[in-house]
């Protein structure tokens, strides 16, 4: 493709994404790319590249345009080529090329052309890119430590693998990655993880394909060893999803044991299902969580561990879905809190007594984190926390937890993972 074409491409990805705005972006750009194959893996870069800028800057680009009446996308599309000091191609015509602008709409963007996205007159929030939904809870977790932890939670987040045990060593999946021409580092705080920098094609490598290497954030690696799901264990992972977390308990517990992974989702479920048979897994269950389900009355206090890796705002993976801080609402923190305190009583019914309660986001929000624990612990007397130094050395991690507290806070700017919270409590 041509620049022009390109350019035009973004816009016409953007005003899709802009058509459907609770859509997650990313599911879109898998739609608009799929019913375009002819796109080759080049433009399909430099396209994704531009839209996601455009994504990422999302708040401070609506505040820059105000009340501009010409289409959105294309103002938007040009802003993000100007700081990145690439104007040129928009003002192309042409057969494949946007339409260039008119005198207005030059107007509107030149002030840019010089400068940068943050103003002055902007709120505070706003300069830091945050939504205003957030932006308090941020503040009160980081406080002066809020604009570092901004500007890293606005960056691109790297690509982080689970090593899976079952199957074969890290070493020998660094050497199997890097056999096919993938370079990978050590994660500094899992044992089991491996990084890469940037986007490689992982999934087609035969590292992933025979179940040696999962995708998984560091972060998350840590959470399912915190869980500490050891051979022979009842296990339930109360939100599975695609069961990432499930995957690497099975591990820890050497296929010894039982994992029930359980989720409202039956799509999710069945990417589960084919996820442990391809990591060897065959110690693990799924079930779907119906209304009226009798699962918790029927296996009550049955669990040795029980993990609520619970549905949050993802405010913690915003590197890796920037379009989630406009499509998430102040009301939808408020639903989504209801959710994990009632998930959490279902989790609390299950464990047995001496058993552990693991409770996990991927949000650093205190209202779905710290705040949710003090909730339940209040309403929950036969439960206590096990310290975050406890928890870690009970499970044989290696040196000192990457924080201190009483729980698990993995933040981009202070650990390099996604945002992580998580608490181990245990039923006395």
């Amino acid at each position: 493709m041509r620049p022009e074409g390109r350019v035009a491409a973004a816009i016409e990805l953007l005003s899709a994404q802009a058509a459907a705005p609770r859509r997650p972006a990313d599911a879109i750009s898998h739609e608009y790319f799929r019913a375009r194959r002819f796109i080759g893996s080049g433009d399909r870069r430099a396209v994704s590249e531009l839209a996601w800028g455009v994504v990422r800057e999302q708040a401070r680009l609506d505040w820059w345009l105000g009340d501009a009446a010409s289409p959105r996308t294309r103002l938007m599309a040009y802003i993000a080529l100007v700081q990145r000091r690439d104007p040129g191609p928009f003002f192309i015509g042409g057969q494949f090329g946007p339409q260039p602008f008119n005198l207005l709409e030059r107007a509107l963007v030149q002030r840019l052309q010089a400068g940068s996205l943050q103003d002055p007159a902007m709120p505070v929030g706003l300069r830091l890119n945050l939504p205003d939904w957030a932006a308090p809870g941020l503040e009160a977790r980081f406080g002066d430590r809020l604009a570092t932890e901004a500007a890293a939670m606005q960056g691109e987040a790297p690509l982080d693998m689970r090593v899976n045990l079952l199957r074969g060593t890290r070493d020998a999946a660094r050497a199997a990655l890097a056999g096919e021409g993938i370079i990978t580092e050590l994660t500094r705080f899992s044992p089991w993880g491996l990084r890469i920098a940037k986007r490689e094609p992982v999934m087609k490598t035969r590292a992933y394909t025979t179940g040696l290497i999962e995708i998984q954030d560091e972060g998350s690696q840590l959470i399912a060893a915190l869980a500490d799901a050891r051979p022979g264990m009842r296990v339930a992972d109360l939100c599975a999803g695609a069961a990432g977390k499930t995957l690497a308990m099975a591990m820890t517990m050497r296929n010894k044991g039982r994992i029930l992974a359980a989720d409202v989702s039956a799509p999710r479920l069945t990417g589960a299902a084919k996820r442990l048979a391809r990591a060897g897994v065959d110690n693990a269950e799924t079930h779907l969580l119906t209304p009226g389900d009798r699962f918790a009355k029927r296996r009550a206090a049955s669990f040795d561990r029980v993990l609520v890796d619970a549905p949050c705002t993802g405010s913690g993976t915003w590197r890796r879905n920037p379009d989630a801080r406009a499509r998430t609402t102040a009301q939808d923190l408020s639903e989504l809190r209801a959710k994990q305190h009632d998930i959490l009583a279902i989790g609390a019914d299950l464990t047995r007594p001496g058993g552990h309660l693991v409770y996990a986001t991927c949000s650093l929000l205190p209202e779905e984190d710290e705040d949710q624990v003090s909730r339940f612990l209040a309403e929950n007397p036969g439960f206590e926390t096990v310290p975050l130094a406890a928890a870690w050395a009970a499970a044989g991690m290696p040196g000192a937890p990457p924080c201190d507290g009483p729980h698990l806070v993995m933040t981009p700017a202070q650990h390099g993972t996604d945002g992580f919270f998580c608490a181990v409590l245990r039923r006395t």
